[in-house]
């Protein structure tokens, strides 16, 4: 009887590692894609279709910016990114990231930026309210009416704004924001990454640097071709 079961055992292990070696191909593959999809995933996670773009959606230089609208430091940078831009007008483009950092008065503007950018008025929208920061976002609190009262005067629609700031649309693009956020372990506003690489050390004159170098960079290759 002991033998008996020790062949049953015996051929059950055998039969296991042939069902695991015919296998293992198909297993590895799934592995492979499911690797390659973290890979699309983590390389997404810095721009997505919805994000805000200024400047030429095909600039071979991306700046992607993590930017808070509450933010005295996105603030502070935002003439720089415009100088930027305007010095390389068909080179470089920046991309902004909704960062809610500082609350309640953070997500409120984030709303209102992004209904502004689906009724094609994102930059009005954006310079008006950072023009007009301590108004709406003085020591954290919200004045919402101060923030859609700016955003009017720049251009938007209040009605029909004031109908999408909880719509489901926007609802999921602050959700994804809000994810990649932590998906990229970003921790204060502003942060910016160049062409995929995160600007460390950080600040004004590094910004400018880095800059230049990929626009140097994608000049020369554009020569040589």
């Amino acid at each position: 009887m002991y033998k008996k079961a020790t062949f049953i055992l015996v051929g059950a292990l055998m039969l296991t590692a042939l069902i695991v070696i015919v296998a293992r191909p198909s297993l590895l593959g799934m592995g492979a894609e499911a690797a390659s999809q973290d890979g699309a995933q983590a390389e997404n996670s810095l721009v997505r279709s919805h994000s805000p773009v200024l400047g030429p959606e095909e600039a071979p230089v991306t700046i992607v910016e993590f930017f808070d609208p509450a933010c005295e430091a996105c603030r502070a940078f935002y003439p720089l990114t415009k100088r930027i831009l305007e010095a390389y007008p068909e080179k470089v483009r920046l991309v902004v990231r909704y960062t809610p950092f500082h609350g309640d008065v953070s997500e409120t503007a984030i709303r209102v930026l992004e209904v502004a950018r689906r009724q094609d008025v994102f930059q009005p929208v954006l310079e008006a309210l950072l023009a007009r920061q301590s108004q709406w976002a003085a020591h954290g609190s919200v004045d919402e009416e101060a923030i859609m009262e700016i955003a009017s005067e720049a251009g938007l629609d209040r009605t029909v704004a004031e109908e999408q700031l909880n719509s489901p649309e926007v609802q999921a693009v602050f959700d994804q924001d809000k994810a990649d956020v932590e998906a990229n372990q970003i921790s204060k506003t502003p942060t910016f990454f160049v062409n995929g690489e995160l600007l460390d050390p950080f600040g004004m004159q590094e910004l400018v640097d880095a800059v230049n170098r990929e626009v140097a960079e994608v000049s020369g290759e554009e020569d040589a071709s």
